[in-house]
């Protein structure tokens, strides 16, 4: 079964900024004292190359990076990162275009350390099972960042906000193809597949915290979010046209306060 993650670069370059600021820095500098350079990172679901951006100035060098994505433009976009280490040196990077709905062992030989971000919560309980799997065979510790776990904020509340956040969260967990997503339950299930092993695990929240400042981004985010509801329920239409109207007048007037849950998880043998 082909796993397509339907995803623009329009929409990787929006949310960067804000995943930079959410991701967990400690468990990447703990992630860091466990690596001896020169090393080796696979990153699983590169996109555009966020997370090598992000966390290649936070580790020492010399640093090869292998970026695994299902996109080749995308891929493309990541390759010409401008990322350098923690002291100033450059990154060598690969990349490698293929599936990753069942990893192996032999895809992520010779890492130091496996990543990936906004990856977790679109998968299937087997593709995790089969992430975990890998890294555990060659004994790579892995640090995978920004999945959601289903709780969203807003500022005013309102009385459709845990409504649409139900609906969206029963959208996350949708079966597509087959393939029953784990949405909000990614971190958890992945936390104990890795702790089944012997390994032990930390997870930390690395929520968005957005204001009118990020503008393009709530809009965006919103239009999402309600779009996947009301795919989900959709009675709910005329309500989210509704919302969608009274939320874009209070971001439009600097009102409008959003915090999107996440989490990240590093785990190690």
């Amino acid at each position: 079964m082909s796993v397509v993650i339907p995803v623009s670069a329009d929409w990787l370059t929006l949310r960067e900024r804000a995943d930079a600021a959410s991701r967990s820095r400690a468990l990447a500098t703990r992630a860091a004292r466990m690596l001896r350079p020169p090393f080796t990172v696979h990153d699983l679901g590169s996109g555009t190359g966020s997370m090598v951006r992000w966390l290649a100035p936070l580790l020492p060098g010399p640093q090869t990076w292998v970026l695994h994505d299902w996109n080749p433009a995308l891929l493309e976009h990541a390759a010409r990162a401008d990322a350098h280490d923690a002291d100033g040196g450059p990154i060598t990077m690969r990349t490698r275009v293929g599936e990753l709905e069942h990893l192996r062992a032999a895809d992520v030989e010779g890492a130091s350390l496996v990543t990936a971000s906004a990856l977790l919560d679109v998968l299937a309980a087997d593709e995790v099972e089969a992430i975990v799997d890998a890294c555990v065979a060659v004994g790579t510790p892995a640090l995978f960042g920004l999945s959601v776990n289903g709780r969203v904020e807003l500022d005013p509340l309102d009385p459709g906000d845990r409504v649409f956040e139900a609906a969206f969260n029963d959208h996350q967990r949708r079966v597509v193809e087959g393939r029953r997503l784990l949405g909000p339950d990614a971190v958890l299930v992945t936390a104990d597949l890795f702790r089944s092993r012997g390994w032990s695990v930390r997870v930390a929240d690395s929520p968005w915290t957005l204001s009118s400042a990020d503008g393009a981004l709530v809009a965006e985010w919103l239009d999402g979010w309600l779009a996947a509801a009301v795919a989900e329920r959709p009675a709910l239409q005329e309500w989210a046209d509704e919302y969608s109207r009274s939320r874009s007048a209070q971001l439009a007037a600097g009102r409008l306060r959003v915090v999107v849950h996440h989490e990240d998880l590093l785990a190690w043998p």
